[in-house]
């Protein structure tokens, strides 16, 4: 989305419609599972609310269940929607895929932006 190559989301719990990390896209994701989310408390209780339940979980499909802090690639509509009730996720733009672009505008996904560089010690005051 930035530019660069598409960076990991996340490995714990693992992450991505191909289960390898990256919110990468292509044929059979339907939903479009590409924006990086950091999911929150109010994010995962309204998922849950609407029938997207991301907290439990699911032993036959290996999915522990999201805790806030997680990080997961989440579809753009679901994102969406939650950013439209006022309980968005924050997002990791290095890590969501440019596909996202195509639902959600780029000034909306960067007012959720968390991206922290590879070395924190190079943020200046």
């Amino acid at each position: 989305m930035l530019g660069g190559p598409l960076q990991v989301c996340g490995t714990d719990p693992l992450t991505g419609f191909y289960r390898d990390g990256c919110c990468r896209t292509g044929p059979g994701d339907f939903g479009r599972h590409t924006i990086c989310a950091v999911v929150t408390a109010d994010f995962l209780e309204y998922q849950q609310g609407v029938g997207n339940d991301l907290s439990t979980p699911v032993p036959e499909y290996e999915f522990p269940g999201l805790q806030p802090g997680d990080r997961w690639c989440v579809t753009t509509h679901a994102w969406l929607r939650a950013h439209a009730q006022g309980v968005a996720a924050f997002v990791v733009l290095a890590a969501t895929h440019e596909r996202a672009l195509e639902v959600v505008p780029l000034d909306v996904l960067k007012e959720y932006a968390v991206d922290v560089p590879a070395d924190p010690g190079s943020i200046s005051a």
